[in-house]
């Protein structure tokens, strides 16, 4: 599980002292925090490094018999099986004395291999060449061990930098007979052939993944030490024993079950032993959970669904009345109140109602004065209107150009006194 952030393939892509800064670029990887302390004696320090090989998921310890310091991320050319290998420094330093001290490694073991040298660019060009044929090689060898029939699964397939030799790690349940396969590999890779059986956990760890946290898996990161793992550490934790909940992608019980398990155990010292069921006047409570966050145990009367919480005081005491042949009329259970505010759930809200008629009218009633200021305004002031009219004017046909006719008078005969205009005929002149 590398990061994307070293586009180069040099030793210090990041330019973090040849470290990447995220901690994704090679795995189990340890912080040198004496890195920069001055040495007082030069002597007396460490000449074993630490190397890891493809991209921390094999480390070993190389005596450094040259007389050149190399730092976290340099590669370095080593001693190998019939030839050399090229590997990435790692760690240097008195932090590599503890690391031998943990896994039980002489400092001074003369069978230990040693770094020949800085790798060169032939040495480089050597093993990125190797490193690409390691893809094909691992499908081809999981097509070969499927023709013979082996209950075998090859995991991970790494070649040496010289590519003389290959190491092929792989899992199986039972004993396996790879003496015909090993055969295969040889005469068709020509290579020298090494098997290594590993365990399941082992394998998560080279393979790499997510867990359920959402955090790269710890035995790709950290972890090195697998501890087992029993389901007891889950009732202790008061969890549900599902077994596709508890397990890893290893499809072993999660080792994180034993991070928090001494804490669970410190807790639950001061909860009374023997206290899974109780004596009541009413029948017998039997024990369901023990909450070590709240110091309370939780209760269930024989033949009913209810539970009862109890503190641990109040345990105690039943208890001993229960010693005495005494039997309590009841619990006494505490009340639980929980600090999380409620939710207050939406109610229902009449939105039609918030605009009625009588609103409307009110606004129309207000709307009315306006108007008939505008209207009295406007007859005051004729120009407005005269605006107004020309205005509306504008949109129709000029008729300036046009020729005007002159119009004749038309006479009309006077009404006679004492007769109404309505006797009179209308067409005659």
């Amino acid at each position: 599980m590398g990061c994307g952030s070293c586009g180069t393939k040099k030793p210090g892509g990041c330019k973090s002292n040849g470290g990447c800064s995220t901690g994704g670029c090679n795995r189990l990887n340890v912080h040198d925090w004496l890195c920069n302390l001055p040495l007082t004696d030069p002597e007396s320090n460490c000449k074993v490094a630490e190397v890891s090989f493809k991209q921390g998921s094999r480390k070993e310890f190389f005596r450094n018999t040259t007389l050149q310091y190399f730092e976290k991320g340099d590669y370095v050319t080593l001693e190998g099986v019939s030839g050399f290998d090229v590997g990435e420094v790692s760690l240097t330093g008195e932090l590599v004395r503890l690391q031998m001290k943990k896994k039980g490694v002489d400092e001074f073991n003369p069978e230990m291999k040693k770094i020949l040298r800085r790798s060169t660019d032939r040495d480089l060009e050597s093993f990125f060449i190797s490193k690409d044929r390691e893809p094909g090689v691992q499908a081809r060898s999981r097509e070969l061990a499927r023709q013979l029939n082996l209950q075998m699964k090859l995991s991970e397939v790494e070649i040496q930098a010289d590519g003389k030799k290959a190491t092929f790690y792989y899992t199986a349940e039972d004993r396996v007979d790879f003496r015909e396969l090993i055969k295969l590999f040889a005469a068709e890779f020509k290579l020298k052939v090494e098997m290594r059986q590993i365990g399941i956990r082992q394998e998560a760890a080279k393979v790499g993944g997510i867990g359920s946290c959402g955090r790269e898996l710890c035995c790709s990161t950290w972890l090195q030490d697998f501890k087992s793992v029993n389901t007891t550490a889950a009732r202790y934790q008061n969890l549900s024993i599902n077994q596709t909940k508890l397990s890893g992608q290893c499809g072993r019980l999660k080792c994180c079950l034993n991070y928090e398990l001494d804490t669970y155990l410190d807790a639950l010292q001061h909860f009374p032993d023997n206290a899974d069921m109780l004596q009541t006047t009413k029948g017998n409570a039997f024990l369901i959970k023990k909450d070590i966050f709240k110091n309370l145990m939780w209760y269930l009367m024989e033949g009913g669904s209810k539970h009862y919480p109890l503190t641990i005081e109040r345990v105690k005491e039943i208890k001993r009345m229960n010693v005495q042949n005494i039997r309590p009329d009841g619990l006494e259970p505490v009340d639980v109140v929980s600090g999380k505010p409620k939710l207050i759930e939406p109610q229902f809200v009449d939105v039609v109602g918030q605009i009625t008629l009588k609103s409307l009218e009110k606004n129309n009633k207000r709307n009315k004065p306006e108007q008939r200021r505008d209207s009295r305004n406007n007859e005051q002031h004729p120009l407005n209107n005269n605006d107004n009219r020309n205005r509306n004017n504008s949109n129709r046909p000029d008729n300036r150009n046009r020729p005007q006719q002159q119009s004749r008078p038309v006479s009309k005969p006077n009404a006679p006194r004492g007769r109404d205009s309505k006797d009179q005929p209308s067409g005659e002149q």
